[in-house]
């Protein structure tokens, strides 16, 4: 076995995430607006006009409901908005996800405080309910975005697909250290800029341009193959510091679905990167892990084998470029 064989078995295992839209989370955001008063917002992953997740918010039982949920279609999601009156308050109070425990996404929590406090919450379909406590924690809200950051870059087969890209195209080595380090201080910029409101890009051509970026790299790859050394073989740092800006955007959409704790924004925002870059080690050192015990085998493969892996991502990439620019 060689390397062409192993980054193929990797992309059949990246494949089946590219169109898992119910690995997407849900979101409940309860924002008080008097003392006993909040309005909820609940949002849950659909397929098409009609089709949604089978969700259902559990509130404490003295919670009544002061409008009932009007509920819309809206860019891939179904969105509830009502309002409700807590007559004991939400602080000590449980909360929980019905029919969670089926499903194979999670949810995150948000409460807003009218005393400018946030609690955040990743529920879970192990752990579907939770207790809201009195005061929310610095160290819990760090773990909260640490995690969301591993679960973003892990479940985001387009980030994963342009970082296997740089694996192949730089071929290991401190030419591939110094590459995802390029890419870590990009997306770290721009992530950071566009979270706290420096930059506004619309995320949809944002994401088609994320799939083009893979699509450049996937034929640079190609190019390389056939003894043509482009820009991204010579010097791939400067292609993953240009192109990470980009995924920084990206990045910076799926927080600002989310949101970020008013009085623990740095700590968020500063959790939620360092989840990302987590997540890109531990796929980094998956791939290299594999490499390495492929190396120890030696299977005869066809002379063509090396261009499979390049042609596979980027007919991928491009697929999620017309896609997504028929969506604008």
């Amino acid at each position: 076995m060689n390397r062409a064989v192993t980054f193929s078995v990797l992309l059949a295992m990246l494949a089946p995430g590219a169109f898992a839209h119910e690995l997407r989370p849900a979101y409940l955001e309860l924002r008080q607006t008097a003392p006993d008063e909040f309005e909820a917002l609940w949002k849950v992953p659909a397929a098409g006009d009609d089709r949604r997740l089978a969700l259902y918010v559990r509130l404490p039982e003295d919670c009544v409901n002061l409008t009932d949920p009007r509920g819309t279609i809206s860019g891939g999601a179904y969105l509830e908005h009502w309002r409700i009156r807590a007559p004991a308050g939400l602080s000590g109070q449980r909360i929980a996800i019905d029919g969670l425990t089926s499903t194979m996404t999670d949810v995150l929590v948000r409460i807003e405080f009218t005393d400018g406090t946030t609690w955040t919450q990743r529920l879970t379909p192990q752990v579907p309910a939770a207790v809201i406590p009195k005061v929310a924690s610095r160290l819990q809200t760090a773990a909260v975005y640490l995690e969301l950051g591993v679960q973003h870059i892990l479940t985001g087969v387009d980030h994963l697909l342009f970082v296997l890209a740089l694996i192949i195209i730089t071929r290991g080595g401190w030419r591939l250290v110094k590459t995802v380090t390029a890419f870590t201080i990009a997306h770290s910029v721009t992530l950071t800029a566009a979270t706290l409101g420096f930059v506004h890009v619309p995320q949809r051509p944002v994401e088609a341009a994320i799939a083009l970026s893979i699509v450049f790299v996937a034929t640079e790859i190609v190019h390389q193959r056939r003894g043509r050394q482009g820009i991204a073989a010579r010097a791939p740092w400067i292609v993953a510091f240009t192109f990470g800006l980009l995924h920084g955007l990206g990045f910076a959409g799926a927080l600002s679905e989310v949101g970020l704790p008013a009085r623990h924004i740095p700590l968020a925002l500063l959790f939620f990167s360092l989840g990302v870059e987590a997540g890109h080690f531990l796929f980094v050192g998956l791939v290299l892990s594999v490499v390495a015990l492929a190396r120890r085998t030696r299977f005869p493969v066809p002379r063509w084998a090396p261009l499979v892996p390049p042609y596979a991502i980027g007919a991928l990439a491009m697929f999620w470029v017309i896609a997504r620019t028929a969506a604008f």
